[in-house]
């Protein structure tokens, strides 16, 4: 795989790459390590994204600057990207390969990384609806962060189901609220693409995020 796949906007390294940039991550700080997802629909938790904070608890850049980076766990410990010694081929792949539904996640959190928030919402399945947000809703809920990073895994086997192909991709994401509290969650996305079947349109033969399950990371 390849890093900084979108230049300027995200540093993302798929599992396997190499030691060091395989996960992300750290011990959760005092204020966040019970960060919470709701499920009312509508909300951050449709994309299993934390919710913001809303209190309007922000802090002066100046001092957001000042605090200490946000670090990544190591290879297989709790709340890391699984510990893959085995390299991943930066060959070429197709585009409805295993590995084209991973570039779609990578592309997907540096587009995040980057607020191009617009563009990745897109990314979704059903043009941005199964994240169960609105565009604006979605650019909200990530707008309120001062830093967000993730780092992707290797994908997993391709399976079919009712006409349909999906593959998960595991991600780490690290990161922190304009409040200054970190954030750090681990799990994995799931894309979905149609077969090549008679009638599927070519959007629809796309891989796209279908779902997430990023959660809190284990203390």
């Amino acid at each position: 795989m390849r890093n900084d796949f979108l230049a300027g906007l995200a540093a993302l390294t798929l599992a396997g790459c190499s030691q060091d940039g395989a996960s992300v991550g750290n011990q959760l700080s005092n204020d966040a390590a019970n960060v919470q997802t709701s499920d009312t629909p509508g909300d951050a938790a449709a994309s299993r994204e934390p919710p913001a904070d809303d209190s309007g608890n922000y802090v002066a850049e100046a001092n957001l600057a000042a605090l200490p980076p946000v670090q990544p766990p190591a290879p297989g410990t709790p709340g890391g990207l699984p510990d893959d010694r085995t390299p991943v081929s930066e060959a070429s792949f197709a585009a409805t390969s295993a590995q084209g539904a991973a570039n779609v996640v990578q592309t997907y959190f540096a587009l995040l990384e980057g607020g191009k928030y617009g563009d990745a919402w897109r990314l979704w399945s059903d043009g941005g609806r199964a994240s169960g947000m609105s565009r604006e809703a979605f650019a909200a809920s990530f707008g309120k962060y001062s830093e967000y990073h993730a780092q992707i895994g290797a994908p997993g086997s391709i399976e079919g189901a009712a006409g349909s192909l999906y593959v998960e991709v595991p991600v780490v994401v690290y990161g922190r609220l304009k409040s200054g509290a970190e954030v750090h969650m681990n799990g994995p996305v799931t894309l979905r693409r149609v077969n090549d079947v008679d009638g599927s349109t070519a959007e629809q033969r796309k891989w796209h995020i279908a779902s997430s399950d990023l959660k809190p990371r284990p203390k």
